[in-house]
C-alpha cells in the first residue's frame, strides 16, 4: 500500500509534517520522504526505512527542514517525492496506488519521442514519475491531474507541493481514502486520521471520488468536483487501516467490532475462549467475545518493538519467519484449552498454518478459526496491499485448482456460500490448516459492519465485482 498527508500553514509545517507522516508507517513497506517548500526553495531527503523507524530515518532531517507548506509519504518500494521541473512550474509529487496499465503509459508516451524516464532505478519505471509526465501534459494543475486520472487503469491519489499550495486529489473511484483537516491557521491532508487527533486537527469532511482541492495558508479552493461513483476498498476496515481511523465517517475499530459480531451471530461452537490473531485480528475477536460473552484472552503476544509487519517482506522465507518470531505463545493460556481465533483474512494461509500447528504443539485441545471476511479468490488489480505473485498463492484459489484439477473455472460458484463447491473448497482450506473448524464471515454480514451501501464498497477480491 502506502499512504501521504500534506499540511500548510502559516508558520512552519515542519513538525506536523513529520508526526502526520509517521502516523502512516502501518501502510509502508520499503522508503520514506518528505519535501517542504519556503517560497521558491523545495528541501527533499527519502530514507529505506525497510529496516528502520521512519522516525530515526528522519529526525535530523527535519532540523535542516522548514516552510510552510510540506508533503510526506509511506511508499510501498518507489523513492518519493519527486521533484519535477515542467512549464507547470516546479513542484514536489507522491502518490499512492496501482497502475495497472502502467507499460501501455509509457508506450504512449514514448512516442512523443521527446519523452523520457530519470527514476529508473534497478531498472524499474517510477510509476510517481509517470504520473508527474501525464500531469505535465495539462496547460495547468488542474487540466493535469484530469489527464492522469482519466488514463490511469487501477487507482492513483496524489498530492503536489506547488507554488500556490498543495494540489490534493483522491484516486478517481475512491478507492483509498483522502481526509481534510484543520486547525488554527493549518490545514492538513491525509490518508489516515489517526494522524489528527494528537496533532490537534479536527477533521472537515472527506474527499470524493476524484474530486481536486488546492490547500493554502489562506484556505481551501476546490479545483474540480468528485465523481458519481465510489468503490472504497473493503480491506481498509477488515484489515490495513489503522484502529483509530475511519473512513467515510465509519471508525476502523468500530466497524471491526461488528464484523466480530456478525461472525458470532451465524456460530454456534462451543469454545472455552476467544482470541484474535494480532494485531488486525484482535479487534474482530473482542467484537465476537463481547456478542458471545465468551472470555477473550491473549493466547499469542505480538513482540512489537523490533519485527516489522510479516506481510511486508517480498520473500516468502522471510515473511514467515518474521511471522513466527513476532508471536509468543503463553502455554497457560493454551494448553487444554477449546480456542477460536478471529483473524482479519486468510490470503496465502502460509504463516497460519505454522501458527495453528504451534498452538497444537503448546497442548490446545481445538483451535477454531473465524476470519472477518468472505474467501479471497481474486488478486486485487486496483491497489498493493498484497504483493503476491500469482492468484494461486490466495489459499482459496489454490485449494479451487486442487478440486477442479485446474485454474481455468468459473468462480461464481465458489463465492455462492450456498453452493457445495463454495463448502468444498471452505474444507479443503481447513484441512490445509489443521483446524478443527473453519467458517467465514459472509459478504452481506461484512458490508452490514462496514456500514455503507455494497455499490460504494470495493469488494471485488471475494466476489469479482468491479
Amino acid at each position: 500500500m502506502g499512504g501521504l498527508f500534506g499540511v500548510v500553514t502559516k508558520t512552519d509545517c515542519v513538525t506536523d509534517l513529520f508526526y502526520g507522516t509517521d502516523y502512516h508507517s502501518h501502510l509502508g513497506t520499503r522508503r520514506g520522504g518528505l519535501a517542504v517548500r519556503d517560497g521558491s526553495q523545495l528541501t527533499r531527503f527519502i530514507h529505506d526505512i525497510s529496516n528502520a523507524q521512519f522516525r530515526s530515518k528522519f529526525e535530523h532531517d527535519i532540523l535542516k527542514m522548514k516552510g510552510a507548506m510540506g508533503i510526506g509519504v509511506i511508499s510501498d518500494t518507489e523513492d518519493q517525492p519527486l521533484i519535477i521541473g515542467s512549464h507547470l512550474g516546479t513542484y514536489a509529487i507522491v502518490t499512492v496506488g496501482r497502475i495497472a496499465n502502467a507499460a501501455d503509459l509509457v508506450k504512449k508516451i514514448f512516442g512523443l519521442r521527446a519523452a523520457h524516464f530519470s527514476e529508473m532505478s534497478g531498472g524499474e519505471l517510477n510509476p510517481t514519475e509517470l504520473v508527474a509526465i501525464l500531469i505535465n501534459q495539462g496547460a495547468t494543475f488542474a487540466e493535469g491531474i484530469a489527464i492522469a486520472q482519466q488514463a490511469i487503469i487501477g487507482s492513483c491519489s496524489i498530492l503536489l507541493l506547488t507554488e500556490k499550495g498543495i494540489y490534493a486529489t483522491r484516486d478517481r473511484l475512491g478507492r483509498t481514502p483522502l481526509i481534510l483537516g484543520q486547525k488554527t491557521d493549518s490545514f492538513a491532508v491525509t490518508m489516515e486520521t489517526c494522524a489528527f487527533p494528537n496533532l490537534d486537527y479536527e477533521v472537515v469532511r472527506d474527499l470524493g471520488p476524484g474530486e481536486v482541492i488546492r490547500l493554502s495558508p489562506d484556505g481551501i479552493e476546490q479545483v474540480s468536483l468528485p465523481g458519481n461513483r465510489c468503490q472504497i476498498c473493503s480491506f481498509l476496515w477488515v484489515y490495513y487501516g489503522y484502529p483509530a481511523s475511519s473512513y467515510d465517517g465509519i471508525n476502523v475499530e468500530d466497524a471491526r467490532h461488528r464484523c466480530g459480531a456478525a461472525l458470532a451471530s451465524r456460530d454456534r461452537t462451543e469454545v472455552d475462549a476467544v482470541a484474535g490473531v494480532p494485531d488486525s485480528g484482535t479487534s474482530h475477536g473482542i467484537g465476537y467475545a463481547i456478542a458471545k460473552k465468551i472470555p477473550f484472552k491473549r493466547p499469542f503476544v505480538k513482540y512489537t518493538p523490533t519485527w516489522p509487519r510479516s506481510f511486508m517482506p517480498q520473500d516468502q522465507t522471510m515473511r514467515d519467519l518474521v511471522a513466527r518470531m513476532k508471536l509468543i505463545p503463553i502455554k497457560e493460556l493454551i494448553q487444554g484449552q477449546r480456542l477460536l481465533f478471529c483473524e482479519d483474512s486468510i490470503v496465502r494461509g502460509t504463516q497460519l498454518k505454522d501458527t495453528v500447528q504451534r498452538l497444537y504443539d503448546y497442548g490446545a485441545k481445538e483451535v477454531h478459526m473465524r476470519p472477518a471476511c468472505p474467501p479471497l479468490i481474486h488478486g486485487c488489480k486496483f491497489l498493493n496491499f498484497s504483493r503476491s505473485r500469482t492468484e494461486l498463492d490466495l489459499a482459496g484459489r489454490r485449494a479451487i485448482k486442487e478440486l477442479e484439477g485446474n485454474d481455468n473455472v468459473a468462480l461464481v460458484e465458489y463465492a455462492d456460500t450456498t453452493t457445495d463447491k463454495y463448502r468444498a473448497m471452505v474444507e479443503r482450506i481447513r484441512q490445509r490448516l489443521g483446524l478443527t473448524t473453519l467458517q467465514y464471515q459472509q459478504l452481506p454480514d461484512l458490508v452490514a459492519a462496514i456500514g455503507l451501501p455494497k455499490e460504494k464498497l470495493c469488494t471485488y477480491c471475494w466476489d469479482g465485482v468491479e
